[in-house]
């Protein structure tokens, strides 16, 4: 907890009465909930700094409604093998005649939005975290003299729609992403930071009180299998085979419903899958596996942090594979196939290789505080602003 008083310190002295307080818009977008968590993160640290946040989902905005066509849309590309690969690698990374198309067709919706919205609660910094939203803050932003505009991606290969003209400032959280952001933009100001993690898997319990809250023997084998809050891939044959192999499987199907009804039948005939919903009681469910099952994303910086190794299941299509490369390349993580027995044999040898768990990574809050603090400075957004 010192990390944290520390960072609190830190920050107090950025948003001193002297100090001018802005409006930040934050630019989010209901596709799971990767988006939302960076926007999260991103509003607790200016919000540290004296700043007002307010998020938007750019899904809503664009069909009027609850953001389902959008989702509906990503949903059927994912559903038929290839189509979102194809579309990915040919055409949304290279920047090609489809990628523009739906450029054009998003901003269309979009942009008269997007211009009310901020007409009516002007924002000094906006901050695009879902790519439809920078290309349409793109087109509005000389519309509204004053106003700061960044994009913050955590995906790996940073595609053209992220990139646009009138930008101020990219966030990203590698090198590699960098210089696909430069691809595009080679003048770009980018700004490279940690991956933000959530302040409770700072503090997890241990994995003996982890344990004990669930009702799981301290010397069996353990997983926690969770893929995102659409609950991608094979989960309940993979939990039946782990718990047919005698080992405990915490299985998360996230805001799933039908996934979570057969994750609860499982459970009635299997005492060793322990099913959740949508729950936030993860950090507590990786203090008390000895592995990670997951795809890639956030899931994977948090499970570092509590000190967890990762099975990457390969389900994502698109950019998750851009990403899971990352994931492996970030080390304490292997990847299998997706169908269960693959997917069993792999979490066996995994389990056989990370007795006792591998140690946390050297990650601190410090570390995104402080980068995000300088990354602002690079705006005009420092302590005096």
């Amino acid at each position: 907890m010192d990390g944290i008083e520390g960072i609190m310190d830190d920050v107090t002295a950025e948003s001193e009465p002297e100090s001018r307080r802005g409006n930040v818009l934050l630019l989010s977008g209901s596709l799971g909930m990767g988006h939302d968590v960076m926007a999260e993160a991103c509003a607790t640290s200016l919000e540290r700094r004296g700043f007002h946040t307010r998020t938007a989902d750019c899904l809503r905005m664009t069909d009027g409604r609850n953001g389902t066509l959008g989702q509906n849309a990503f949903r059927g590309l994912i559903a038929v093998p290839g189509v979102y690969d194809a579309l990915h690698f040919s055409q949304l990374r290279t920047g090609g005649r489809v990628a523009r198309a739906i450029e054009r067709t998003s901003s269309h919706f979009l942009v008269p939005r997007l211009r009310e919205d901020i007409r009516a609660e002007p924002a000094d910094l906006v901050i695009s975290i879902f790519a439809s939203a920078a290309a349409a803050v793109s087109r509005l932003k000389s519309e509204f003299p004053g106003m700061t505009t960044a994009v913050f991606s955590s995906d790996c290969c940073v595609h053209r729609i992220w990139v646009q003209d009138n930008t101020d400032l990219f966030l990203v959280t590698s090198q590699t992403a960098a210089r696909y952001v430069r691809r595009f933009a080679p003048q770009a100001r980018v700004a490279v930071v940690p991956t933000p993690v959530r302040t409770p898997f700072y503090d997890p319990p241990t994995q003996e009180e982890a344990r004990g809250n669930l009702g799981i023997p301290l010397e069996s084998r353990c997983v926690l299998l969770m893929s995102g809050s659409w609950g991608l891939g094979p989960l309940v044959e993979a939990a039946e085979a782990l718990a047919a192999a005698g080992v405990w499987v915490l299985a998360v199907a996230g805001r799933n419903e039908k996934l979570a009804a057969r994750l609860s039948a499982l459970a009635q005939r299997d005492h060793r899958v322990i099913p959740f919903g949508f729950t936030n009681r993860i950090p507590e469910l990786m203090a008390a596996s000895n592995l990670v099952v997951t795809s890639s994303g956030d899931t994977c910086s948090e499970a570092r942090v509590i000190g967890r190794d990762l099975l990457l299941m390969d389900v994502v299509p698109g950019h998750g594979r851009d990403n899971l490369q990352k994931e492996l390349d970030r080390g304490h993580a292997e990847v299998t196939s997706t169908d269960s027995l693959s997917l069993t044999r792999s979490a066996l040898a995994c389990l056989d290789r990370v007795k006792p768990p591998s140690q946390r990574v050297a990650v601190s809050p410090q570390a995104w505080e402080q980068a995000f603090g300088a990354a602002l400075a690079q705006i005009g957004l420092g302590v005096h602003w």
